[in-house]
């Protein structure tokens, strides 16, 4: 069974900064490509960056690149996102997936709050 639990989320003020943390269990994660995701209120899931099984390769949505930063650490199953310069629009709920196959995978879920 796959699992995904992310932690670090939380309030910050704009300009501050937080580091959010995503740990899988379950499957061997170092041969997947991982990402993160982000849902405002009354908005669509939208993509925030992405890395490569090896780490090599990142990717980032245009709103976020220079600001936030994408890792992984295989030896603890685990990928990262530290987020810098945080905006009040940056605030929604962070989902970190994988795709197994065919199946996406999502944990639960970590609120980011960015106050003005």
């Amino acid at each position: 069974q796959v699992q995904l639990v992310e932690s670090g989320g939380g309030l910050v003020q704009a300009g501050g900064s937080l580091r959010l943390s995503c740990a899988a269990s379950g499957r061997t994660f170092s041969s997947y490509a991982m990402g993160w995701f982000r849902q405002a209120p009354g908005k669509e899931r939208e993509f925030v960056a992405a890395i490569s099984w090896s780490g090599g390769s990142t990717y980032y949505a245009d709103s976020v690149k220079g600001r936030f930063t994408i890792s992984r650490d295989n030896a603890k199953n685990t990928v990262y996102l530290q987020m810098n310069s945080l905006k009040p629009e940056d605030t929604a709920v962070y989902y970190c997936q994988v795709r197994v196959g065919v199946q996406d995978y999502w944990g639960q879920g970590t609120q980011v709050t960015v106050s003005s």
